[in-house]
């Protein structure tokens, strides 16, 4: 079990920690995306990565369950494999937060305030607005609230995909194993 656990867990990890570096944080530094469409295109790749749950939770059921997984072992797999991908995913955030986009907080923080400006926010509202996101800025210099706001951020996905792969795969009817020829 650990081996498929930690296995399926890097590979998920490098997926999401690639797919942020390498696509989505360019496209939104660079201006090709904005950071709303950011949002999609970043939890887009975060269920692409941790669709290799799906996966973990199969071989495991079919390779060393003997073709039947429970609920409950499916869940526990399922979320082993997504915790060691949300820390992978968490600790690539660090490095290139550090090295690469420092100012990620500054441009968010402009973005947030510039959207509330188009839609016709008062100045209380803005001046509120920008109260909170200097409150978040101080937090997020922090790099135990920014690992942990950053674990927060994908874990629930991979809470929802295990979900959904035990609840389809405790039914050992559902894409059974197949037999070598």
């Amino acid at each position: 079990m650990k081996r498929i656990i930690i296995t399926y867990g890097l590979i998920s990890g490098m997926i999401a920690a690639a797919l942020m570096l390498f696509v989505n944080m360019p496209l939104v530094d660079s201006g090709v995306i904005d950071f709303n469409n950011g949002e999609v295109t970043g939890y887009t790749t975060m269920v692409i990565a941790l669709s290799l749950v799906f996966f973990g939770v199969k071989t495991y059921r079919d390779k060393h369950a003997n073709g039947v997984i429970s609920f409950g072992k499916g869940v526990k797999v399922g979320l082993l494999i997504s915790l060691i991908a949300a820390v992978i995913y968490a600790l690539s955030w660090e490095v290139s937060f550090s090295t690469m986009y420092p100012d990620f907080m500054t441009k968010w923080t402009e973005h947030q305030l510039g959207e509330l400006k188009a839609s016709g926010a008062s100045e209380l509202e803005l001046q509120k607005t920008s109260d909170e996101m200097a409150m978040m800025m101080e937090y997020y210099k922090n790099p135990f609230i920014r690992f942990a706001m950053t674990i927060v951020e994908i874990l629930p996905v991979g809470l929802v995909i295990t979900l959904i792969s035990a609840a389809l795969l405790r039914k050992k009817e559902f894409l059974p194993a197949t037999e070598p020829a």
